[in-house]
């Protein structure tokens, strides 16, 4: 039993997490969908556990639906565990379940599709691996089926990039890691130019999925300085090789930050985002305010 759920006197105050929706004519220029701002997912809509916060929320859309995985703290294990919800025009959202829970932390539930599977690869840093899971039977069953990096890495990003596949990963608090494979299953390289940013807590840690809009390619990097996800930086990649690497923080940034009030008023510091029509995005984003634990 968690002590905190059993003595009041012991409970504390904590950030808690939600999900809402950001639209606009780029992932660089973001507003909430609705005035007044609120979230689409919280805590409360979670029916399988006793939930403290959502967050981490990215999109997949499959047989006709919009997904939408996302981390679930559970309030009883202090655990995150991933769930996820469906909505049939990516707006009105409705909570489906826990699909994937371990013996240890779960969050950034980076999911993808290769072939005709479906994988995620969320951060495991708690057991010092980064594991790859697959759809046995989507969105419900998902195992491992391998482990491509040992370390302390957090919230692995993969990139299909020029025949290759790249990894952004942070490793500890402050290091950015790249890595390149021919395959999704490795074996990994690090790439010559790694760690990017090496005592930077302000770009090092990944944000959301890069995108590709605009004719460029865009990294997320959450801002941990000098609180934890206080606002969400955006880069421009403008060289990807297995030799070079170069990118520059975008002018629009920090493109997503704490509003000061309401359901994201103490931080944010996530986005994946989808085209819905020309100049016309839809981003999932996830943003704190405080909470009783």
């Amino acid at each position: 039993m968690d002590d905190r759920q059993g003595d009041p006197e012991a409970r504390q105050w904590q950030l808690k997490w939600s999900i809402g929706l950001y639209t606009g004519p780029s992932p660089l220029a973001l507003a909430p969908r609705t005035t007044p701002d609120r979230p689409v997912l919280t805590a409360e809509d979670v029916t399988d556990l006793d939930a403290f916060g959502v967050a981490d929320p990215f999109f997949l859309q499959a047989d006709g639906l919009y997904y939408l995985f996302f981390e679930v703290l559970n309030r009883t294990t202090d655990r995150g565990e991933i769930a996820y919800a469906t909505s049939r025009d990516g707006l009105a959202w409705q909570y489906g379940a826990v699909v994937l829970r371990e013996p240890f932390h779960l969050s950034y539930p980076f999911v993808f599709t290769h072939g005709d599977a479906c994988f995620m690869i969320p951060e495991t840093r708690q057991v010092e691996r980064v594991r790859l899971y697959r759809a046995a039977r989507f969105p419900h069953d998902w195992r491992c089926v391998g482990e491509l990096l040992t370390g302390p890495f957090a919230d692995s990003t993969l990139l299909w990039h020029d025949e290759r596949w790249w990894l952004f990963a942070e490793r500890g608090l402050d290091e950015l890691r790249l890595f390149h494979s021919r395959a999704v299953t490795g074996p990994w390289v690090e790439h010559p130019a790694s760690p990017l940013w090496p005592g930077n807590r302000r770009y090092s840690r990944p944000g959301g999925r890069i995108l590709r809009a605009e004719g460029r390619l865009l990294r997320f990097a959450q801002d941990g300085w000098p609180t934890y996800g206080s606002r969400l930086h955006a880069f421009a990649i403008e060289e990807l090789t297995p030799t070079r690497y170069a990118e520059q923080l975008c002018p629009e940034s920090p493109i997503l930050a704490a509003t000061g009030a309401g359901w994201n008023a103490l931080a944010m510091h996530h986005l994946d985002a989808i085209q819905i029509a020309p100049a016309q995005w839809l981003a999932a984003v996830d943003g704190a305010s405080i909470g009783l634990v």
